[in-house]
């Protein structure tokens, strides 16, 4: 029998499961749109969360995701977040992807907000979706939650203090997490990108200076692209679940370290 082939007659109808929900915060550009796109195409009920409602929206509209604004620094923002998000249904996937980095500054020159946005966004921010959804990620039997970090967690590089310090906190969140909540079948999973070309990163981390984020991906012909990671984090979502991959390091063939870029 084909797999178009109507059932028997008589046979029970059996019921297609419930489509595996999951929650992907900074949603609205970049890595996290693209994941966005990329667990709808592999049937995931996903929420979109990011601050730019306009961009969630049309988001929602291309993917038939759910968008719900969600502002990662703010306490208040993320707890009706999680009142509006937990009363809808079951919740299996965090993807802590809400974050970025500003500066290039070294420590010695070291801009005090820029490092206070940093830790509020990639670690603060992480901390508080995390604590908010595990009693849903628990009680769904079956919680994944993941944390987008960065190779900049592995290998320290003048003028990255501050962002590697805030990714190497996230990663040992991480790592803390995975040995707590083994016990409730949560699986923690780490992805550590390299070099990847968004629109965004190096523009904001440059202070808005076109020429100098187009100079950081000079002459790489292939550096990583947001639906590269997005292929990457569903890849590691998608695994059976009592599969843990702890840690997915991803780097484009020309970024041999994080200090070694080969530029034709």
């Amino acid at each position: 029998m084909t797999p178009t082939s109507p059932a028997p007659l008589g046979a029970p109808v059996v019921p297609a499961p419930p489509a595996l929900r999951a929650v992907v915060t900074g949603a609205s550009s970049g890595i996290g749109a693209a994941t966005v796109r990329a667990l709808r195409r592999n049937g995931w009920d996903v929420v979109a969360a990011a601050r730019r409602v306009d961009r969630l929206e049309a988001l929602a509209e291309e993917t038939g995701a759910t968008a719900v604004a969600l502002d990662v620094t703010d306490q208040a923002s993320v707890d009706a977040f999680t009142a509006e998000v937990t009363a809808a249904g079951p919740v299996h996937a965090l993807v802590n992807n809400a974050g970025g980095a500003f500066g290039v500054e070294r420590v010695a020159d070291a801009v005090t907000s820029d490092w206070e946005w940093m830790y509020d966004v990639n670690v603060l921010g992480s901390m508080r979706m995390t604590r908010a959804l595990l009693p849903a990620l628990r009680s769904g039997g079956q919680g994944s939650v993941l944390f987008l970090t960065s190779t900049a967690a592995l290998a320290a590089y003048e003028g990255g203090a501050g962002y590697c310090g805030v990714k190497a906190a996230q990663e040992s969140m991480a790592r803390s997490l995975r040995l707590e909540e083994a016990e409730n079948n949560i699986r923690v999973i780490e992805v550590s990108p390299g070099m990847v070309y968004t629109e965004e990163f190096s523009l904001n981390r440059l202070g808005g200076d076109q020429a100098a984020a187009e100079a950081v991906y000079e002459g790489v012909d292939y550096p990583l692209t947001a639906d590269d990671v997005a292929s990457a984090v569903a890849f590691t979502l998608d695994a059976p679940h009592h599969m843990n991959i702890d840690q997915l390091v991803l780097r484009p063939l020309a970024q041999a370290a994080n200090h070694k870029v080969l530029r034709g």
